[in-house]
């Protein structure tokens, strides 16, 4: 089968176009012909090796964590999926590589693909909403009435935490260019910050939540808007020994993250607010809940631009070029 493969780490390393075997069906793994697949930064931080502390990646590596396709064949302990299933998932860490034209798939982490939505819409819909989640959701507990801040709002993640935090009766504000305004205020943002003239610093204070994805100037000014109690929850570090403990990562990388972190633990202390990196995990089950939320019409996918399979390595660029408004996906049917 056609694969794109990461060889060695680095930034400036290109995906690779290869031939590989077909993986080898487990017996709780469902086959999937992939249709369409989603491209996040994850993959471009792994691709530059920005993650190999956390998730050691034996090389060559068939990147891709974003999936919508057709169940072609079940592992015989499969009960919820059988064949012709049309499904998406996020594979869970360590089963990635959707950039393919089939993997095997775990069905824990699968769920039945919204019937509303195109295999294109559905491959761009599991990481990040699944990020949204468990921010919002599991981590945050957001509820009616209180204020979140998601910067990057027009990015995959904003998109999605947006509409999510609406649905669950939040006031949201975000951050953007004022050419993604109308976009934003369409998906339910009530506060429009536009970071190139304005500092979210001075207009916003007293929120309970933060979803940073950003930069660590940003995350500091970021425990300073939130009251006392808020919660900071950063999805793009730096990562905590709270975080090594739930991996179950060894000694020592425990020790690298709580040096790395104790910068910005020691500052949300004596804000007292708190603090917490955040990694998504694969989940079936939250993905189902999200379908749900998808067909009543509360969440729907921003797709900037679907690129042919044989293009993956330049629809990684563009996710790279920070220009994508919502998700970008490859699709192979």
């Amino acid at each position: 089968m056609k694969v794109f493969i990461v060889e060695k780490y680095g930034k400036k390393e290109a995906l690779k176009l290869a031939e590989m075997p077909l993986p080898v069906l487990e017996e709780n793994e469902v086959m999937v012909e992939v249709y369409a697949a989603g491209l996040n930064l994850l993959d471009s931080k792994i691709k530059s090796g920005e993650f190999k502390l956390i998730l050691p990646y034996k090389l060559p590596l068939i990147l891709g964590h974003d999936v919508a396709g057709v169940i072609t064949q079940v592992g015989k302990n499969v009960k919820q999926f059988k064949q012709g299933d049309e499904v998406y998932a996020r594979p869970s860490d360590f089963h990635i590589g959707t950039f393919a034209e089939f993997i095997a798939i775990s069905e824990k982490d699968v769920a039945l693909k919204p019937k509303s939505l195109s295999m294109e819409e559905a491959a761009s819909i599991p990481l990040v909403a699944l990020t949204a989640w468990q921010a919002l959701v599991e981590n945050a507990r957001l509820k009616k009435g209180q204020k979140v801040f998601i910067q990057a709002g027009s990015g995959g993640v904003g998109t999605i935490a947006i509409q999510l935090a609406k649905y669950l009766g939040a006031t949201v504000a975000t951050t953007a260019s004022e050419k993604s305004f109308p976009m934003l205020k369409d998906l339910g943002a009530d506060v429009l910050i536009d970071y190139k003239k304005e500092d979210f610093e001075l207009v916003l204070k007293d929120y309970d939540v933060v979803l940073n994805s950003q930069d660590a100037k940003t995350l500091d000014k970021s425990l300073r808007i939130l009251k006392p109690g808020g919660k900071a929850i950063s999805i793009s570090g730096p990562p905590t020994p709270d975080f090594a403990k739930s991996i179950g990562a060894p000694w020592f990388v425990k020790i690298v993250l709580s040096l790395i972190s104790s910068g910005i633990r020691r500052k949300a202390r004596k804000l007292g607010v708190d603090y917490s990196f955040l990694f998504m995990r694969a989940d079936g089950q939250q993905l189902q809940q999200i379908s749900k939320l998808i067909e009543e019409g509360a969440i729907r996918p921003v797709v900037d631009k679907a690129f042919p399979f044989e293009q993956t390595a330049e629809a990684l660029e563009y996710v790279e070029s920070g220009r994508a408004k919502g998700k970008v996906v490859v699709k192979l049917k």
